[in-house]
């Protein structure tokens, strides 16, 4: 599979660089009831995989489409109808409209964020940047989605908590919760055939024993004295804790069995598309099955400035397979109810087709797709005008959206944090879910 740049060039490999270093609609009680359902004896508790299409997914191409508008504005595909009457996608997306209801589409979402660095790191984290955000930077005002649900639900079976394949999102990471709940990335590519996910099996020629003593004798040195770690901020110990995790995953046959790729069934492995995207997603789905709460899959390419259609009629079609491929395989065994699937980016697309074939930047308007967790399916939340410029009818914030999701993984939107300095920090300034999402 290629490197996917976006208009300022960065490519995947730039973002592994980072990769260690209310009450409305019931949505506070539907939090609650969600986590006390989670802690019943033989409860699943819930998950999500978040598939980000870094630098925004045209609206009027994928969830959205115009076909009344003039030809500049709607494009080149056509409407196709769904398994919902009524309901309505874009040409490109025939996989999903089959299964459209298990989906619900949220069209409604807008903020002012038009540019990938601060618009990445709204939607991740349901916080406006603090300051004006260039395109191309890599933000951090306030713990990622993924980063708070490793710190409020906490690692199973010697798998972290938190995965992000096969990088890191920009604004990704932790922020003041610390690197213990960085994202844990998985850069290989689990499509070739050597796959091997590096500190989840002992190094090559390493034995295992000389394993077991390296890590006694790194015991016996931490058990010496010396000055207050966590006061002086050392940052050994946040090596420490990596440390701690790699040797986790290692020795947990957990992890091991999660990674072994190679036990699918052939067929299962077709049927999600034989590339890496495909591969990544079923990997994430042999993650949440071994309970990791949250695994995000950074999927770059969508910044279409130019060749926007041929570009389209070429990805797309795999690409929204793999995600309905995702979706039935978690239904079919039983992880739906317990799964929240996510595709979005940043933000939409302009209305009108630029002179190179392509649209720019647009936060007016953005399509989100939702399925399982409890989503009702089948459904449309919100609406953009006949031309598609801008929300216009039951029009949601990103606080919203991340509120949504806090909310099905069982985490109250609206929890307040402390820094280490011990400043106090709203989760979601606005937690409000989107109470058609809630069921």
């Amino acid at each position: 599979m290629g490197i996917f740049t976006n208009c300022e060039s960065n490519t995947r490999r730039d973002f592994l660089r980072l990769g260690l270093t209310t009450l409305i609609g019931g949505g506070l009680s539907d939090a609650l009831r969600m986590r006390a359902q989670a802690a019943l004896p033989g409860a699943r508790p819930t998950s999500c995989i978040l598939i980000w299409m870094d630098g925004g997914p045209s609206h009027y191409e994928t969830f959205d489409p115009k076909p009344d508008a003039p030809a500049e504005i709607r494009g080149n595909f056509k409407p196709i109808a769904t398994k919902v009457p009524g309901i309505f996608y874009s040409e490109p997306m025939k996989s999903l409209a089959g299964i459209a209801d298990k989906i619900a589409i949220v069209r409604s979402i807008r903020h002012e964020q038009g540019n990938h660095g601060a618009g990445n790191h709204y939607m991740v984290t349901g916080a406006p940047p603090r300051i004006p955000v260039g395109c191309g930077a890599f933000v951090s005002f306030h713990p990622s989605m993924g980063a708070v649900t490793a710190h409020e639900r906490g690692a199973m079976g010697g798998l972290p908590p938190y995965f992000s394949i096969p990088s890191m999102l920009r604004s990704g990471g932790p922020n003041f919760l610390g690197a213990k709940y960085a994202p844990f990335v998985v850069p290989d590519d689990p499509n070739s055939s050597g796959f091997r996910v590096r500190d989840v099996a002992s190094p090559r020629g390493l034995a295992e024993g000389k394993v077991g003593f390296r890590r006694t004798l790194r015991d016996r040195l931490d058990h010496l004295k010396r000055f207050d770690d966590k006061a002086a901020g050392d940052p050994a110990v946040a090596l420490d804790e990596y440390y701690e995790q790699g040797y986790e995953l290692m020795s947990s046959n957990q992890a091991q069995r999660a990674f072994d790729i190679s036990r699918e069934d052939p067929k299962v492995r077709d049927r999600y598309g034989r590339d890496s995207f495909g591969q990544r997603c079923l990997l994430a789905r042999r993650l949440v099955e071994a309970g990791v709460p949250f695994v995000t899959i950074n999927a770059g390419g969508w910044d279409h400035h130019t060749n926007l259609f041929d570009s389209f009629e070429k990805r797309m079609p795999g690409f929204e397979s793999s995600i309905a491929s995702l979706i039935q395989d978690l239904d079919q065994r039983g992880l739906l109810d317990s799964t929240l699937v996510l595709a979005l980016g940043e933000f939409g697309r302009t209305p009108k087709i630029n002179k190179d074939g392509g649209r720019d930047h647009w936060s007016n308007a953005m399509s989100v797709l939702f399925a399982g967790c409890g989503t009702p399916g089948g459904q449309v939340v919100g609406a953009t005008d006949s031309r598609g410029y801008a929300a216009s009818e039951r029009v949601l914030s990103p606080e919203n959206f991340v509120s949504t999701v806090y909310t099905k993984l069982g985490i109250d939107p609206g929890k307040i944090l402390f820094t280490p300095s011990g400043r106090p920090t709203y989760l979601v300034s606005d937690p409000t879910p989107i109470r058609e999402l809630m069921g």
